[in-house]
């Protein structure tokens, strides 16, 4: 069947990794490449998977986070994960001290769900919580596929820039982190542009009541096809660690 999602079961595995690198690509973006010869068989399949990262904290316990692998290479043992820098939890305050030779255990992914190459365009919809997956879904598309992405950020300066062979039209909306959780910048985006023709599928991740009312709106003003498009809240507003699925 045309446009069939294929969810893909993983054996789940605890890594023990070294970070290699530390970089600042952005005022509020932190990229961190680990290494490890556990990542010799290490498996994503999705730009959306997620991996759960297990950070030190006092006491003795570790708390853990869910993050995108950005990229990865297991020919080269290596694994990028981009941290967006806008809170004081264990994740970010890591990143922010993290040095070459630290250590940290990551385990995943647990599964990934494939979307098929078979479609005619994109609409990707997110805020620095999604730019990884963002960027790693336009870099890894094909050549000539039209994609479109509606991204949502601080300020100019956290822009990023993707290479991929896809045509693609980069949308960025700018707004103080404090009003992540508006929709209307993200509804005005969408209303001033025009889907191109033929079958689209769209991916949504932000905070958990923009994604609410995108669904909303992409269902009711725009009637798109509800199994090609996939909302999530990646966070939610108030609440550590927490994040919201929505069936379609």
């Amino acid at each position: 069947m045309k446009h069939t999602i294929t969810r893909v079961k993983h054996d789940v595995k605890m890594r023990h990794l070294s970070v290699a690198q530390v970089e600042r690509i952005t005022p509020n973006m932190i990229r961190i490449v680990f290494t490890g010869d556990d990542l010799t068989d290490f498996i994503s399949l999705a730009p959306d998977d997620h991996v759960r990262l297990f950070f030190p904290v006092l006491g003795g316990e570790a708390e853990s986070r869910h993050y995108t692998p950005r990229k990865f290479d297991t020919v080269n043992r290596t694994l990028v994960i981009d941290f967006a820098v806008h809170e004081a939890g264990p994740a970010t305050q890591w990143a922010l001290h993290a040095r070459p030779g630290d250590r940290l255990q990551v385990g995943g992914p647990r599964g990934s769900a494939v979307v098929p190459d078979d479609f005619d365009w994109w609409l990707l919809i997110g805020d620095e919580s999604a730019l990884p997956t963002i960027g790693r879904r336009i870099e890894e598309m094909r050549a000539g596929i039209k994609v479109i992405s509606i991204v949502s950020v601080a300020g100019a300066a956290d822009e990023q820039r993707f290479e991929t062979n896809a045509e693609h039209q980069a949308i960025w909306i700018h707004r103080p982190h404090a009003r992540a959780d508006d929709p209307q910048p993200v509804l005005a985006a969408l209303q001033g542009i025009s889907f191109p023709p033929g079958d689209g599928f769209i991916w949504v991740g932000t905070e958990a009541g923009v994604a609410r009312a995108v669904r909303d709106y992409l269902g009711n003003a725009c009637g798109h096809h509800a199994a090609w498009t996939k909302v999530s809240g990646y966070w939610i507003k108030g609440k550590a660690d927490a994040h919201e699925k929505f069936d379609n």
